[in-house]
């Protein structure tokens, strides 16, 4: 008997800068990401990629990626994509790209990935404020010298 249904496994997922393919079929990704650094808030990332590889199911199936904010509830951004596999020793590749993302505060960021509303993987995108070097850090309001 032949399955008609196997949910696949994530093979992987990786927040990017940016996915490419080339002529040949063959992905490369351009930043991966572990944390993010900037240097105040709030900051615009203009593009954030993920990439995901699925493998060892059959059927048809729906994505959906989710970035979180840090108080672990607040989806700052959602995308779905539907995929098929056809044989468990085919594999499917994805690419959600979250546009015009704000980040208001620092913290721990999380990316969820989801197959038909199960979850396969969540991870966090830690998001640190370090200033440009050799310059001080603001002083909090009630420090800052009178004018």
């Amino acid at each position: 008997m032949q399955a008609t249904r196997i949910l696949p496994d994530l093979q992987c997922s990786l927040m990017c800068e940016e996915v490419r393919q080339e002529a040949n079929g063959n992905f490369f990704l351009v930043g991966v990401i572990s944390f993010i650094r900037v240097p105040q808030l709030p900051v615009m990332a203009f593009k954030l990629s993920v990439f995901t590889r699925w493998t060892a199911g059959v059927g048809q199936f729906v994505e959906t990626s989710r970035f979180i904010a840090p108080d672990q509830t607040t989806v700052l951004r959602k995308g779905e994509v539907k995929f098929a596999l056809q044989d468990a020793n085919l594999h499917a590749t994805n690419v959600t790209v979250f546009s015009q993302v704000e980040f208001k505060t620092a913290g721990t960021y999380y990316v969820e990935v989801l197959v038909d509303d199960v979850m396969k993987l969540r991870y966090p995108v830690p998001v640190i404020v370090t200033p440009p070097p050799n310059q001080p850090p603001t002083p909090p309001a009630s420090q800052a010298p009178a004018a």
